[in-house]
């Protein structure tokens, strides 16, 4: 684990985390993976009980290749992306491998059943028992009780969560201990794995663009994330580099 601008960030590889997730999940025990981003990281600068929930979370991932590229100057040289749509997909081929059910928590209905279709022409062995899209509201404390209650008895081991940040790392941290398995909030992994939103081309993303891309294509709903973060981070990543941030 390493700091980046007050954040715990894993050192991984999809190898390693699928590894782990696979291990945690066959033995049953309550854990949490985040995937984080330079979002995940600002707002938890901006919100220090967000910070703590991510900063609990077992294992963080670099899903944002600014923060990538912070690991390796604090001397991680191979780290390389850990991206959550990715990370979901090979966690699923080992899910399937290894007979583990998996369940999936959040994106919206039409979404949520286009995925499910899709996953299972591409995984046949796959035990999906659980597939779930809670309303666009605070749920009740009986009807929060009410989910829960459902995972559990559905058998998922692994549980997928996309209901973005930071309402997806807050609800896995609140939730994780009750399920008896691996939560792991995947941001827009639903979309793009449905095929419901286009993923930015590859070169994007190596060169930590792929924000671009995706403000281009909804920028009323996203402008504010990145043109409010982004620049914040650059200040603070330099002052962290400069050895300036404490002071």
């Amino acid at each position: 684990m390493k700091q980046v601008v007050g954040t715990r960030v894993s050192t991984t590889s999809y190898k390693d985390a699928t590894a782990r997730i696979v291990s945690w999940a066959s033995a049953s025990e309550s854990r949490y993976v985040c995937v984080a981003t330079v979002q995940t990281v600002m707002e938890a600068i901006d919100s220090p009980d967000f910070r703590y929930a991510i900063n609990q979370a077992d294992l963080i991932t670099p899903d944002g290749m600014p923060l990538v590229w912070m690991l390796r100057w604090k001397g991680e040289r191979a780290q390389a992306r850990v991206y959550g749509p990715t990370l979901m997909y090979h966690v699923l081929r080992a899910a399937e491998a290894e007979r583990i059910p998996v369940g999936l928590y959040g994106s919206d209905a039409n979404v949520l059943r286009r995925l499910r279709d899709r996953l299972l022409l591409q995984f046949p062995r796959l035990n999906l028992p659980y597939a779930f899209s809670p309303p666009f509201r605070e749920l009740s404390s009986d009807e929060d009780g009410d989910i829960m209650r459902l995972i559990r008895e559905s058998g998922a081991r692994i549980l997928f969560v996309s209901l973005g940040c930071p309402k997806q790392e807050r609800w896995m941290a609140l939730h994780h201990s009750t399920f008896p398995g691996v939560m792991i909030g995947v941001g827009a992994a639903f979309d793009f794995l449905s095929l419901s939103k286009r993923q930015a081309p590859a070169w994007l993303q190596s060169l930590g663009l792929e924000w671009l891309f995706r403000l281009i294509q909804e920028p009323r709903r996203l402008w504010r994330r990145y043109l409010f973060h982004n620049p914040r981070f650059v200040i603070l990543a330099f002052a962290e580099i400069l050895g300036l941030r404490e002071k």
